[in-house]
């Protein structure tokens, strides 16, 4: 705790942690009055009072109804979602050059993109071995309408991306028509910062590029007249919290087009016969808003916003830097009494190009993992809110746990299904630890979490 205290004195930081300390009392006050330290930002940010305050005000001074007509209480619903749609293309500094989807998450979004995109024959899709499993399972709707796919590895040692390997795959698919590539602008697992360079990259080669954000977004500004993505994804409840159930799928106008719906719906529609088999979609972003938007918790996403800005990003990063720095430090320094580590961080070691989410396993002084699953029930009864598994990121737990290709092949061929099946299967005990500092992580967070793990110390 010295050491955070020394980085915070003297380097104009002591302000920042006062007024953080202040809001965790007055706007989130069940963290501390409950007892607990909630290490789990990357699954999901916390809410203030002040913004169920601002939605309550909002649900409660108005009478509000589906927007898809033309009387007062459909117009006034339109309004503010029309609002709200306009402040989020604000945030991300998107001017007039995309298009902002809501969807009911960043999963439905990307859903879109997979269903819509224009892959066959001659089409190539390229993913990064980090990536989401909402991302990956594009894949299949590549695969079933013959187009190809690869992916690009990390490096072991850091997971980061194998830029050689990635320069050489973005450059050899020129006989490729459509060309796909999806990444993640901060990983889920490991909070590296993948380069967004590699936008501009993707398009000097002739790809239209995803860009997964909703990791990046809560402590990062994503500014949509710097990099310049064809399609991204972002989910606003790891941002700010509340509400959930509401993503946006960010769309350049310039690659609007080249996405092909397959179908219609309620409100995707301008016109629709049964006598004829015809139909003209919208031209603009209501044409992949399926049904009815959630027009009574879409206006939530403008009070979100503006807490976050009135924070600000700068003293988000700031202070996470600050504390997951120290994390990093002091967890590599636990050892067991023969000297052996209690920890392994899988990925950056430092802050360097990283955010604030950490994975890792702990071992016992023989060098065997501790079960992970363990690891999180004395946790749970802790109140320290951890996360275990593999993240909904199977390309890193395969890294990490050194699962090849062909015991992989060797396990699909079999009958387990349960995690414990492919432990036994594989003989290889697979899943790590996560922990992600965000919006109102402090020092005794830090601490407490340090003092768990000294538990398993021998």
């Amino acid at each position: 705790m010295e050491r955070i205290a020394e980085e915070v004195q003297g380097s104009g930081l002591s302000e920042i942690f006062e007024t953080f300390d202040k809001l965790r009392a007055n706007e989130y006050p069940n963290l501390d009055k409950y007892g607990h330290v909630y290490l789990d930002y990357t699954g999901g940010n916390l809410y203030s009072r002040w913004q169920v305050q601002q939605h309550m005000e909002f649900l409660e001074k108005e009478v509000y109804g589906n927007p898809h007509s033309t009387n007062p209480t459909s117009l006034r619903s339109t309004e503010f979602v029309e609002k709200a749609r306009r402040e989020v293309l604000e945030h991300f500094n998107a001017g007039d050059d995309y298009y902002c989807v809501f969807t009911a998450n960043a999963t439905q979004a990307l859903k879109i993109v997979g269903e819509s995109y224009p892959f066959d024959h001659k089409s190539h899709f390229l993913l990064l071995f980090d990536n989401h499993n909402s991302v990956n399972g594009i894949r299949e709707y590549a695969r079933r309408k013959g187009a190809t796919f690869e992916y690009c590895p990390v490096y072991l040692e850091d997971l980061r991306i194998d830029e050689e390997q990635l320069h050489r795959k973005l450059v050899a698919a020129k006989h490729k028509q459509n060309k796909l590539f999806a990444y993640p602008a901060q990983s889920n697992v490991s909070g590296v910062k993948h380069d967004l360079k590699w936008i501009g990259i993707a398009h000097e080669n002739g790809w239209d590029v995803l860009l997964d954000t909703a990791a990046f977004v809560p402590s990062n500004i994503l500014d949509l007249q710097t990099v310049k993505p064809e399609y991204a994804c972002v989910s606003f409840y790891k941002i700010f919290g509340y509400p959930t159930g509401i993503g946006a799928l960010l769309i350049r106008k310039n690659a609007f087009e080249k996405l092909d719906k397959p179908w219609f719906a309620g409100g995707t529609v301008s016109y629709a016969s049964v006598t004829m088999p015809e139909f003209f979609l919208t031209d603009n972003q209501e044409r992949f808003e399926e049904g009815t938007v959630n027009y009574l918790s879409i206006p939530a996403v403008r009070y979100g916003l503006e807490w976050i800005n009135k924070i600000g990003m700068e003293n988000i990063q700031k202070k996470l830097s600050v504390l997951t720095g120290y994390l990093l430090q002091e967890l590599q320094r636990l050892n067991h009494r023969n000297g052996k580590p209690l920890v392994h961080i899988f990925g950056p070691a430092t802050n360097d190009r990283r955010g604030s989410t950490v994975i890792m396993n702990l071992f016992d002084h023989e060098g065997n993992k501790i079960d992970v699953g363990m690891i999180e029930q004395k946790a749970n009864e802790k109140r320290i809110s951890v996360r275990t598994g593999c993240f909904c990121n199977p390309g890193i737990d395969e890294i990490n746990n050194c699962i090849t290709s062909e015991e992989l092949s060797l396990f699909y061929s079999s009958k387990g299904y349960t995690h414990y099946d492919r432990i036994h299967f594989l003989g290889k005990m697979r899943g790590a630890i996560r922990i992600s500092l965000g919006l109102m992580t402090n020092h005794s967070d830090c601490e407490k979490y340090l003092e768990f793990c000294k538990g398993f110390l021998s």
